[in-house]
């Protein structure tokens, strides 16, 4: 079978019905071949808990390289990830990275380049956080930190990684956003706003690297048992506690549930990294620029499909028409 990429878009030599037949059956075979991440270097943010950690663990029993970063070093659960690789004897390398920061993201990327030799081939943007609450009750100290976590910390990260990615040819860097990136939900604060902004970076992003051969996946995850929902409650009372009556008077029903939010029931988090690593090994220019993850309801997905419809045929016949049918023509 003849392999279709999106740099064979660039080169006018791919058709919609092969590209789209060759992406169903990467996306088949992703689903039933346990992923092989032998040789892949992988650095992931956020890794003190939740996706992150079990990211970390998992890609490394896949056989990857993998650094772990967390903010805050050291702390219990670097020393436990440590702690860990040294007993199944995994490649896991923690380096201390507050997303927040220019000079740690700086010193972090280089330091993983150093390591690896190289580029990095996977980047991870995992880290983020959350205020419950009313829109009007968000004040600037909530609005700033959400978005410098959510937004600003994976274009930190991205700035320090892509140009080795670029000068390589090759890469992916995987943003994870929400399903509420994408849907919208009363009461989630500066949350969604931060995330549909991801969403929006990660996409003009994946055009302007199709010429550079790096790829670009957003991963949509729906509520999985994590400690955001712990920590965000934590966050969502204490910016109750700042907030005046003026703010507030008007949400009686959404300020009592504040502090009170729980979500994913009984579902696995590990469904996250494992289609993380699904994406990862799949062939370079057939990934998708979106995946939804979780085994219920999916609601962004309409919404997916539609919009990738209007891009293609509001810029597929323009001079950004390759850049565009590369990323969603697959």
């Amino acid at each position: 079978m003849t392999k279709i990429n999106r740099r064979s878009l660039l080169a006018g030599a791919a058709a919609t019905g092969a590209l789209a037949a060759t992406a169903k059956i990467a996306a088949q075979d992703a689903i039933t071949v346990t992923p092989d991440l032998s040789g892949q270097s992988i650095l992931i943010t956020g890794c003190s808990t939740g996706f992150g950690r079990l990211s970390a663990e998992y890609f490394a029993r896949l056989g990857a390289k993998v650094f772990a970063t967390m903010r805050n070093m050291p702390r219990a659960e670097s020393e436990q990830l440590a702690q860990l690789a040294i007993d199944e004897q995994l490649d896991i390398h923690l380096i201390e990275i507050d997303v927040l920061s220019d000079e740690q993201v700086a010193a972090g990327v280089a330091t993983a380049e150093r390591i690896n030799n190289g580029p990095l081939d996977v980047l991870i943007n995992n880290a983020g956080l959350s205020f419950g609450g009313p829109i009007e009750i968000q004040d600037m100290a909530a609005t700033q930190l959400t978005f410098d976590t959510n937004l600003f910390g994976p274009q930190r990260m991205i700035r320090a990684a892509l140009p080795a990615m670029r000068s390589a040819k090759s890469g992916l860097i995987i943003n994870v956003s929400s399903q509420l990136g994408r849907v919208i939900a009363p009461s989630y604060g500066m949350y969604s706003p931060s995330k549909f902004a991801l969403e929006a970076l990660s996409e003009g992003l994946a055009y302007e690297l199709v010429p550079h051969g790096v790829d670009v996946t957003v991963i949509e995850p729906g509520g999985y048992p994590t400690m955001i929902w712990k920590n965000a409650n934590e966050n969502s009372l204490a910016l109750l506690a700042r907030s005046g009556e003026t703010h507030t008077e008007g949400y009686p029903a959404l300020v009592e549930r504040l502090g009170q939010r729980t979500g994913g029931g009984s579902t696995d988090p590990m469904d996250v990294p494992r289609a993380m690593a699904q994406v990862i090994a799949m062939p370079a220019g057939t990934r998708p620029l979106r995946r939804a993850v979780h085994p219920g309801s999916k609601p962004q997905l309409p919404i997916n499909d539609l919009t990738a419809k209007v891009q293609v045929g509001w810029l597929g016949e323009s001079g950004f028409g390759p850049w565009v049918k590369g990323v969603h023509l697959r």
